[in-house]
Order: structure tokens, then sequence, then C-alpha cells
């Protein structure tokens, strides 16, 4: 502002504090209207004292005019002759304008021309004197553009759409709500459906009666203490099942001998007692012959002849070269062959 400019609005300034007006503020302010599409509709910049306007500027003919016609008037109109003899000042105004031609695309882009979607929350309100009624409310906020619809659903069916209020956040964007009485019986399912232009779906919420947190939290409960219980008793027979069983199942020196109790019959390894054949060939479990033929179950033969191959006794541990004599019809001995 020129000299001129400061030196009238000093006086002025000077002149309303010593008559107990107090102290005094001067402002500019400058602002670019919108219209419905996103084009700049005009160009506004004041020179306010004390938050009221004292001269205006007017972008088509580009020249400062006073604007308040009341007892600062005469005050408005030498400010406005200092302003317009000053051609800095118009040439800022006009750099103001500007500005906002540039700038009003990309701002309505940002704020206007955005889609924000909303958030959607029921919350239960239980109603005193009425137990089995409870208030719902759903709240719906932060969306943008400030269109919506909000229906109430039951078990999909359609039963309330209201017009709700809109009231703005302050960031651009909007919240709202809207309330049902309903029932706490179970086997209902109460929805709040939302529709916007952010979204390519209604955005649904429910809630059921039957679905409350102390009840999901007994569920949780039980299903965790269940959980524990089989653990438990898989644990134990699988304990079970791993013991041995029978009396003799310690000290039984087979791997399995605790898997089968029932007697059997065993093989016996101490020999026969039925009666033994006289003198003559000699069996296994007698002494060792002389120089004659021996047994075939002889382990230890002498130097005697030995008889030809032939076939082994099944009972020969150690089969040699030469023949095996074949079993005799005495109990409890193989014979040999005769020389």
């Amino acid at each position: 502002m020129g000299p001129t400019g400061f030196g009238v609005l000093g006086a002025m300034g000077l002149a309303l504090s010593c008559g107990a007006a107090g102290a005094f503020v001067v402002h500019m302010a400058s602002s670019c209207p919108l219209t419905a599409n996103g084009s700049l509709g005009g160009f506004d910049l004041t020179v306010a004292f004390n938050k009221n306007p004292l001269v205006c500027y007017d972008p088509d003919t580009q020249i400062f005019y006073p604007c308040d016609g009341g007892l600062l008037y005469d005050a408005a109109t030498l400010v406005a002759i200092a302003l317009n003899y000053n051609a800095t000042w118009v040439q800022r105004a006009e750099a103001r304008r500007q500005a906002c031609t540039e700038l009003s695309a990309q701002f309505w882009a940002q704020t206007a021309l955005r889609r924000t979607p909303p958030q959607v929350r029921i919350v239960p309100i239980r109603i005193s004197n009425d137990p089995d009624t409870v208030r719902l409310i759903c709240h719906v906020w932060g969306f943008f553009p400030p269109a919506v619809t909000i229906q109430w659903l039951q078990n999909g069916l359609v039963l309330a759409s209201d017009d709700t209020e809109l009231l703005p956040n302050g960031d651009w964007t909007y919240r709202t709500q809207t309330t049902l009485r309903a029932s706490t019986a179970a086997g209902s399912t109460y929805t709040c459906s939302v529709w916007h232009s952010s979204l390519e779906q209604p955005l649904q919420v429910d809630w059921s009666p039957n679905l409350s947190l102390g009840m999901m939290a007994q569920v949780a409960v039980a299903a965790m203490v269940l959980t524990l219980g089989l653990v438990a008793f898989s644990a134990g027979v699988f304990s079970f099942c791993q013991r041995p069983q029978g009396p003799d199942a310690g000290s039984s020196p087979h791997p399995d001998a605790g898997c089968d109790s029932s007697p059997g019959p065993q093989n016996d390894p101490r020999p026969s007692s039925g009666p033994h054949p006289g003198p003559g060939p000699h069996s296994g479990s007698g002494p060792s012959p002389g120089p004659g033929p021996h047994s075939a179950s002889d382990p230890h033969p002498g130097p005697g002849p030995h008889p030809s191959p032939g076939p082994h006794s099944a009972s020969d541990p150690h089969p040699g070269p030469g023949p095996h004599p074949s079993p005799g019809p005495g109990p409890g001995t193989t014979p040999g062959p005769y020389p």
C-alpha cells in the first residue's frame, strides 16, 4: 500500500483509538468462487478494517473503489484513490486473479471431483424399560460427495429407507446416522446397507442378537476347553496302548512277548526221554564212537571210513561230505547205516 493509503489508515486508526474505540486491524483477503462445473465464477479482493470491508477491487475495470457506505466512507475513498494511484497494487491483484484461474481446475479435481467411500458401523443400545427391544444406530462417516442412501434390511428384506441429515466433518467429508428399533429375539439378522457413488456395490454391515460379544467369548472358551480335553484323552490312550501286557512281559527275551500271552507249543531243547538203542551205531547224543562208521549227527567223525554221499538228515547241523543215514524206526535216535 502506498504512503498515502497507509497515512490515511494510520490517521483513522489513531482517531478511533483516541475516541476509546480500542485497537484496530487492517488485512487484505481474496477469494475465487467456483461454479457447479468447476469453472472460475469470479474474483474478489477486499481491504478490510476490523473485519469490515473497506475497499474492494473490480477485476473487469481493474480499479479499487470504496465498498463501505457508512461512517468510514470518506476514509475508504481516500484509501481507494491511494491504491489506484500506485500501479503495484493493481498488478498484485491481477497476479492473484491469474493464480485463481490456474489453480481452480486442480483444486476442483482434488476436492469436488474426488470420491471417498464411507465407513459403516452398527451400535446397539439397550432400552431399559423394554428388554426385548434394542435400538440400532447405523453410523456412516468419512464419505464424499455428500449424496448417500441408507437402508435397513431384516433377513434380506427392506424395512426402511430414511433421508438422513448430513453433517460436515471439516475435512471435505460428511457424516450421518440412522436408527431402527429391533427385536432381541434370536433368528433375525439386521443389515445397514449404504449406497454411495464411490462404491461399486452397496456396503452392508450385519447385526444379529445371537452374535453378541459375551456369547462369542463363551463359545470361544468352550471350544478351547473341548480341544484341551481331546488332546489329553488322545495322549492317555496312546500311553495305554504302548504299555507291555502280561505278567512275564518285563522278563520276556522277545520284543513281542507282551503282544501274545496265549500258551502254545514250544521247542524243547532237551533230548527226548524215550528208549535208546543198544550197542551198535551211536546216536548224536551218545559218546564219540571209535573208528567205526559214525552217525550223521556225530559232530566229530573219527578216522574210519565214512559213508558215501546221500540224503541228509533234517537234524544234522553240520552236514559232512559223506552220506548221511536216513531216519530209522528208533524213537529219539537217528541210526546210521551198518557197514
